[in-house]
């Protein structure tokens, strides 16, 4: 007789289920993974679970969750996941997805921020606006789903500037789906501007630090434009967080990472999967406890307290897990 080595709640029933993460090997596949194991450990005989990539920007995984070809899902950031329910926004071409349901949000301190190497003298948006510089400007594309491209145009538009303009300067758009892939052309000399989010990446710390992009301060208003747009907060990176820049730099909060599932989820299963995420969370800490907290790409520790508190509904078993845990009051 096997010896039951992994504690907690068990349901009998055989699941097998469909999980998506990123492009393949960022963090989102790490997380499933820790996810995969804990809930299979712990559900009936034979339990599977399937890791999925995807090829654009996100909006496919929600898409796969909300029609029932996918199970589970994790996008970030958080707070633009609320348009999902009434189809605002990048959903509106889908529709409102009512069914959508959070089991958790897992914290990643994260922003979105424009940098121009230095040559140009671009020391504010208003230098932007008046100089028109020819740059070479690399985001994240605005199609397919993406949500960084979406958020960077309109973090662009909000400033009084548009991707046409950028042209029209005699400059050049370019553009891809992943942050390591826009901030590699930087490196490689291939782009003169990057605005782009995965601040804390050393990606980021290299170029800021070596000199080879400044960064440029959002400005207020619209950084409130945004906010009432896209519901995501404005937020300043603190001087100091690169070592030789000592500027505060306001830029656009693109925080947390939501893990989604549709209301129609067998509740044991949520409730079993929203167990795993709390009471295994030092399985997953200590995959990243070797990067200070401030510059890891899963902030850590985790806070229970903190988990439940999801842009989209709680599914009722994760709700009912919160509530016995006492983590609600």
């Amino acid at each position: 007789m096997t010896k039951n080595m992994h504690p907690g709640p068990r349901i009998d029933r055989t699941y097998r289920l469909d999980f998506i993460g990123d492009w393949g090997q960022a963090n989102f596949h790490r997380i499933m993974s820790w996810l995969t194991q804990e809930f299979c450990d712990r559900a009936g005989p034979r339990s599977r679970t399937r890791i999925s990539s995807v090829l654009g920007g996100g909006l496919e995984a929600l898409t796969e969750v909300h029609e029932g070809a996918a199970d589970l899902c994790l996008v970030t950031p958080h707070l633009l996941m609320a348009q999902a329910l009434t189809g605002e926004g990048i959903f509106a071409e889908l529709g409102a997805m009512p069914n959508l349901r959070a089991l958790a949000v897992l914290p990643q301190v994260d922003r979105m921020m424009l940098a121009v190497a230095p040559e140009f003298g671009i020391e504010s948006f208003e230098d932007l606006r008046t100089k028109k510089p020819a740059l070479r400007f690399v985001t994240s594309t605005d199609v397919e789903g993406n949500f960084i491209g979406y958020v960077a145009t309109r973090f662009l538009a909000a400033h009084g500037i548009s991707r046409d303009m950028i042209t029209e300067w005699g400059g050049e758009m370019i553009t891809a789906h992943r942050p390591d892939e826009c901030l590699e052309l930087v490196r490689l000399g291939k782009a003169d501007a990057v605005l782009q989010e995965a601040i804390m990446t050393p990606w980021w710390r290299n170029l800021v630090e070596s000199g080879q992009m400044r960064p440029v301060p959002a400005e207020e208003a619209p950084l409130e434009a945004l906010t009432a747009e896209l519901g995501m907060p404005a937020a300043t990176i603190p001087a100091g967080y690169w070592s030789g820049y000592d500027t505060p730099v306001p830029a656009l909060d693109f925080s947390d990472f939501i893990i989604v599932v549709r209301d129609d989820m067998p509740e044991e299963v949520a409730h079993l999967l929203t167990w795993c995420l709390v009471e295994t969370r030092g399985a997953i800490e200590q995959q990243y406890a070797h990067i200070p907290p401030d510059r890891s790409p899963l902030s850590y520790p985790l806070q229970p307290k903190k988990m439940h508190r999801t842009a989209l509904p709680l599914h009722p078993g994760a709700q009912r897990f919160y509530e016995e845990a006492g983590l609600l009051s």
